[in-house]
């Protein structure tokens, strides 16, 4: 009939072929779902077959890929004429202007056309937060209630159980959020995101979600097992306040001042429990009895007089310490826009993920700088100087935190959700995994350390300093 020519960078006025069939207009229309098509009358011209293009010819966005066939399939451009489709099929338009039909009743793998429309007021109802809040509180009212009969109410006497519970739910939520933004599921938290907390969607916010869909999930389990069965949790516990108070300040400052403060929504202090519970939860954390090591005061006296050249393990992560010091200040100071010719390079080329306008990385690292720093200089002070009892635990708080921070970070930059012009680039990927890996490996080797051999931190006693004064 006609065909496409081409003339000096100008496509000509001309007739295209059906993409999935090679048919031109005039020719039968076979479908994998509906048969033979009827042929266009003669001398039928429709304008969504005919096109003029300035450029080259391109891969057109108006013409559908192959579907399955008892998917929905697109008809050919905007003006297509109504007598080529199936009296049957329940037709619309997508974003492009194009006719949209599936098949109608008797054909493959679709429902009737006025299924759709009794669906839809359920569809409506289901979907309303209303709904699902209370949904949300069925079934947590029903995990407590299997808890209670199954426990018999003995686990309720620690406070903290119920705490773990909830936030086992949330957990749950967190993740089935997670997994819906990066498309492995679809139809469960759409209205939620959509109405409520449109900053999720961010790569940092579904890196979050995951992080509290699977380590949060896993700690919640482990301490309640633990209370369960009589044991003491204070570790595991000490690990989880510092990886959800990290988690959850980072991700409050960065939406109060980044580019989602206009969209804050009274759903937004929903997140108010995450900070409040975990202060409180702390403070009883901390208020359980340690775990004292079967140690005897000359051996805890022998190993606080060794010096940091006899202390291999302590020399070495004194030297790790150091290097993530100076490159916590480095960072810090990157993001504060120092004029320094490293600090654009390293933004612009290294990690341009620290200038996305969301400010989560921007706020994580000034965290960093002005409140992991310090520490990792306590970290220092306290691997050379003997009796420094609060390491042990703090270096767990710092652990858990700089551990779920660096997993955000790291996947955020990678994420496809993240903007092209901040994601790492392509050459400098492995240089920064594993900078990042590393960063986030010194804070677990410290705590570690501090609870395979702590009599080196163990406070000092009057047997250990008289066994001190008799050995000089």
């Amino acid at each position: 009939m006609a065909a496409v020519c081409r003339g000096r960078g100008r496509t000509m006025l001309g007739l295209l072929p059906c993409p999935d069939t090679g048919a031109l207009p005039g020719q039968p229309l076979p479908h994998p779902c509906l048969g033979v098509r009827p042929s266009l009358p003669p001398g039928f011209a429709s304008p969504g077959l005919f096109q003029t293009l300035e450029e080259p010819v391109a891969p057109r966005r108006g013409w559908a890929a192959p579907h399955a066939a008892a998917g929905p399939r697109l008809c050919r451009g905007a003006g297509a004429d109504p007598a080529v489709l199936p009296t049957s099929a329940e037709t619309s338009r997508n974003q492009w202007g194009q006719r949209v039909f599936s098949p109608g009743p008797g054909e493959t793998g679709l429902h009737p056309p006025g299924s759709a429309r009794v669906l839809e007021p359920i569809l409506l109802f289901c979907s309303s937060p209303l709904v699902l809040m209370l949904t949300g509180v069925l079934v947590l009212a029903s995990l407590f209630s299997i808890i209670f009969f199954v426990s018999g109410g003995s686990h309720f006497q620690d406070p903290l159980f119920c705490v773990f519970v909830v936030f086992s739910f949330t957990s749950i939520v967190d993740l089935i959020i997670s997994l819906e933004e990066d498309g492995y599921i679809s139809g469960f938290m759409e209205v939620y995101i959509r109405e409520g907390e449109p900053y999720l969607r961010t790569a940092h916010g579904i890196m979050i979600c995951y992080w509290d869909g699977i380590i949060h999930y896993g700690l919640y389990l482990a301490m309640i097992a633990a209370i369960g069965q009589r044991k003491s949790y204070r570790n595991l516990g000490l690990f989880w306040l510092g990886s959800l108070m990290m988690s959850i300040v980072v991700f409050l400052l960065g939406n109060l001042i980044g580019k989602y403060s206009s969209d804050l929504s009274p759903a937004f202090l929903l997140n108010l429990p995450y900070i409040l519970i975990p202060i409180w939860a702390g403070t009883r954390l901390f208020q359980q009895p340690k775990a004292l090591p079967c140690l005897s005061p000359e051996k805890v006296a022998e190993e606080q007089r060794k010096r940091l050249y006899q202390r291999p393990q302590d020399m070495g992560l004194v030297l790790v310490l150091l290097l993530t010091a100076a490159f916590t200040f480095f960072r810090g100071m990157v993001v504060l826009d120092c004029p320094a010719d490293s600090c654009f390079e390293y933004i612009y080329q290294r990690e341009p993920y620290l200038r996305d306008p969301v400010a989560y990385p921007k706020v994580q690292m000034l965290i960093y700088m002005f409140y992991v720093l310090p520490f990792f200089c306590l970290c220092i002070y306290g691997l050379v100087l003997p009796g420094c009892s609060w390491l042990p635990d703090w270096s767990l708080v710092f652990a858990g935190a700089v551990a779920q921070a660096q997993f955000s970070h790291l996947g955020s930059s990678l994420h496809t959700r993240t903007p092209f012009p901040y994601q790492t680039p392509e050459d400098v990927w492995w240089s920064f995994f594993i900078t990042n890996v590393l960063y986030a490996l010194g804070p677990q080797l410290l705590a570690y350390r501090c609870l395979r051999c702590p009599a080196f931190f163990l406070p000092a006693t009057p047997a250990n300093l008289h066994v001190g004064k008799k050995h000089q």
